[in-house]
């Protein structure tokens, strides 16, 4: 079943893969319309998340994100699927990163680094900083369940240098590469929620507690490696500018969880800035008011 289902989808995919950004754009639009008014996908989830995290707003305000969200989310979906046959030249022009030469003086300092992001703006088209690197470039990811759409990640992930690994190896890989003195830039996005069962730590993101990924701290404390946020802003449609911004160059001097909180500030800035980028179908505060209790 997993592979008829890629055979029927594979020639829709590249068919988009291949269409001029104006006309991706507007089949967006029309993707947009039967997503959010006909199906109303997710549509009371994002509502109670944007109640919930933004109440200094009134409801109009609220409906107005909701919508700019609905429009951003399909936009990045169709801009995931353009990644398949898109050119470096095109990839460069639509995801600028305004300071990469901070990159090189990371790589100098010899240190492998923890690179966060969020799933706000574009954080697919990250991969782009691979190629711009001598570092290998790893992306931590949940495996996909149909094998040959997991595959077809992995292929169009590596066409632009980066490898993508299962969360459940990232610790066998990154204490091999350390091993093995092998340097690398590993790309974890923390800001969703973790099972509560395998919370560890619980913090106040946009002034709720809730639990948090805790792993990216905790493995950069173990194996010494630099921490970075990349903050990525939206410019336009289709564009796209992302920052290096150092979080600690010394994550064992820090108390635990310090690091992780400094992550969830930088998050919570530019979803108050502009939160119509920011990933609302996710269930990220599901588990509001359920901390265990000593």
């Amino acid at each position: 079943m997993q592979l008829l289902v890629y055979i029927l989808m594979y020639p829709i995919l590249w068919f988009i893969s291949i269409l001029p950004f104006p006309i991706l754009y507007f089949l967006s639009d029309l993707v947009c319309f039967f997503v959010y008014n006909i199906f109303g996908y997710r549509k009371s989830t994002v509502r109670k998340n944007l109640a919930l995290t933004l109440p200094h707003l009134n409801t109009k305000e609220r409906l107005d994100i909701e919508r700019k969200f609905y429009t951003h989310m399909c936009d990045m979906f169709l801009e995931m699927i353009k990644t398949m046959n898109i050119s470096d030249k095109e990839i460069n022009r639509r995801f600028v990163v305004t300071n990469i030469e901070l990159i090189k003086e990371y790589e100098n300092k010899g240190k492998s680094v923890v690179l966060l992001c969020a799933h706000y703006a574009s954080w697919e088209w990250l991969i782009n900083i691979a190629k711009k690197i001598n570092f290998s470039s790893i992306g931590i990811y949940k495996k996909i369940n149909n094998k040959y759409f997991d595959r077809l990640i992995r292929k169009i992930r590596s066409k632009l240098k980066a490898e993508l690994v299962e969360t459940k190896k990232t610790v066998e890989l990154m204490e091999y590469n350390q091993k093995h003195n092998i340097k690398a830039f590993y790309g974890f996005a923390s800001d969703q929620s973790p099972q509560l069962s395998r919370a560890k730590h619980w913090d106040k993101f946009m002034g709720i507690e809730v639990p948090v990924y805790t792993g990216a701290e905790m493995l950069a404390k173990r194996l010494d490696m630099n921490m970075v946020y990349i903050r990525v802003n939206k410019i336009k449609r289709g564009f796209y500018e992302a920052a290096i911004v150092p979080i600690v160059e010394n994550p064992r001097d820090y108390p635990d969880y310090e690091i992780t909180s400094l992550f969830l500030r930088e998050v919570e800035k530019q979803i108050y800035a502009a939160p119509e980028y920011y990933f609302w179908t996710h269930k990220r505060w599901k588990h509001m008011g359920k901390k265990p209790t000593v």
